[in-house]
């Protein structure tokens, strides 16, 4: 059996990784469109807590960028996950040690207490794969708790791939990151096993249209419909030293929200859609 990291050599990694990300971060055009911009955890008008889920390959986008959020990160247990865990704590990140395969019960404990005033975060194809491939714990999860979970696409330009079973990105200094944040899917108390696999099936069709409309838009080069660009005052620590900024700041995101807010059903399903550019004529 593998052996944990030495805690000097996790926490050595952690501070390389966040170091790393915040150096290239810096450097990144970065922009963003909602559907619905009040889900997002840094906004201070976000009504709810809810549970946030992207493909591992894309982690580094939301773990640079939403630090300090209120959020918990679901991490694996697995030895190469210790300098992330450090990394995550360095960064803001609240932990949970365990797997999206809903088989670990002391991890399921604690996301149920910890979610009471935490927003959770889920890569549901981690830790392991098949890539883009949703577990169906995150189903049961929101079912359970009765949170919502919102759907995160992301997208780099010409990303870095390592030669993993994700085929990890990582950004390029001087490049563009995307984001689209879907609308909030709701799922219904006490499902069955069939119910969850419709679910798994729709949220997994939904998140990988996000990714791969978010990957298209990087790579395009060309503005999105109501984006929103990134820029200091859209950060939770920077946003603390002036809140008539970040107030401002989400107000108007709001404006620009791609679709109107969805009535609150528990039966609704968000359906992935095609966002439009303006292309240049």
């Amino acid at each position: 059996m593998r052996k944990n990291l030495h805690p000097w050599i996790a926490r050595t990694g952690g501070m390389a990784l966040v170091t790393m990300l915040k150096t290239v971060m810096s450097t990144l055009d970065i922009r963003a469109m909602y559907y619905q911009a009040q889900n997002d955890p840094a906004n201070p008008f976000c009504p709810r807590r809810g549970i946030y889920i992207f493909w591992h390959e894309y982690i580094t986008i939301p773990f640079a960028l939403r630090g300090h959020c209120e959020i918990s990160m679901l991490l694996s247990r697995h030895r190469d996950a210790e300098w992330l865990a450090h990394a995550a704590s360095i960064m803001g990140f609240g932990t949970v040690r365990g797997s999206s395969s809903w088989g670990s019960i002391t991890a399921l404990k604690e996301l149920i207490k910890i979610s009471r005033d935490q927003h959770l975060a889920i890569t549901p194809d981690g830790p392991q794969g098949p890539r883009r491939e949703l577990a169906q714990g995150p189903i049961y999860l929101a079912s359970k708790l009765q949170m919502p979970l919102i759907p995160m696409g992301f997208g780099m330009d010409r990303p870095v791939r390592l030669g993993t079973w994700d085929k990890f990105a990582l950004p390029r200094p001087f490049s563009r990151a995307r984001m689209i944040m879907g609308e909030a899917i709701y799922v219904p108390r006490k499902i069955d096993r069939d119910q969850a696999e419709a679910y798994r099936l729709q949220v997994q069709r939904v998140l990988t249209q996000l990714t791969v409309t978010a990957e298209n838009w990087a790579e395009s080069r060309l503005p999105g419909e109501n984006e929103v660009a990134f820029f200091p005052t859209a950060t939770p620590l920077a946003a603390q030293k002036d809140i008539s900024d970040k107030r401002r700041f989400w107000s108007q995101a709001a404006e620009r929200d791609l679709m109107p807010q969805p009535p609150m059903q528990e039966e609704r399903v968000a359906e992935p859609a095609i966002l439009p550019f303006r292309v240049a004529s």
